[in-house]
């Protein structure tokens, strides 16, 4: 798929996606939800009302992104590099630091599960997200502090990384881990920036257009 979009100003109206992009993104009964998915289309594979080891999420979002260099001809290509993310997102009153603890031990069995350490693989994201009324402070500090990264085969495989994401859309308040780059897309009352050109650009470009 295509880079994601950027704020609402700049974003390409539905109707002039593709028709296969359109149909692939589910209705979502949430607003907050739904202008979320309107981000991540254009990247991710979404799906809605998932339940995954024993926990429900009413968003689920699946990108993989291949970083290649080429020879003089793309048959003769080198350096290839997985990138890939699993993000989780479901709505919540109050978040709790027990509930994100669970959910930091559920992204470790879902990287038992669908990480592939090979040689190929530079990194998986796991994240998740909660979408919250309010934001308790205990809560805030966990989040900020976190950082869960695991490498494969003393990083020969590469690594997956378990990301955590709190936001309040009402409050317009979001707190993310240290690696979270989802957390872009989430933020909605902020547009998303033009990432400049570097070695994983077009990873960043994924909420841009």
């Amino acid at each position: 798929m295509s880079d994601a979009a950027g704020g609402d100003g700049d974003r390409r109206a539905p109707e002039e996606l593709p028709a296969e992009i359109r149909e692939a993104v589910p209705d979502y009964d949430d607003e907050y939800l739904d202008r979320v998915s309107d981000r991540l289309m254009y990247s991710y594979d979404l799906d809605a009302d998932v339940v995954v080891d024993g926990e429900r999420f009413e968003l689920t979002a699946e990108m993989r992104m291949r970083n290649q260099k080429q020879f003089l001809h793309p048959a003769l290509s080198y350096a290839d590099h997985d990138v890939m993310e699993h993000l989780f997102a479901r709505r919540v009153a109050a978040p709790t630091v027990g509930e994100l603890e669970r959910l930091v031990e559920f992204a470790h069995g879902v990287a038992d599960e669908r990480v592939d350490g090979n040689e190929q693989h530079y990194g998986t994201d796991i994240t998740v997200v909660l979408v919250a009324d309010r934001i308790p402070e205990d809560v805030a500090e966990f989040v900020d502090g976190f950082r869960d990264r695991t490498l494969l085969k003393l990083g020969y495989y590469g690594h997956y990384e378990v990301n955590l994401v709190v936001v309040a859309p009402d409050e317009e308040r979001l707190v993310a881990s240290e690696a979270a780059s989802s957390a872009e897309a989430l933020r909605l009352w902020e547009p998303v920036e033009k990432p400049d050109d570097g070695i994983f650009s077009r990873f960043a470009k994924r909420f841009w257009r």
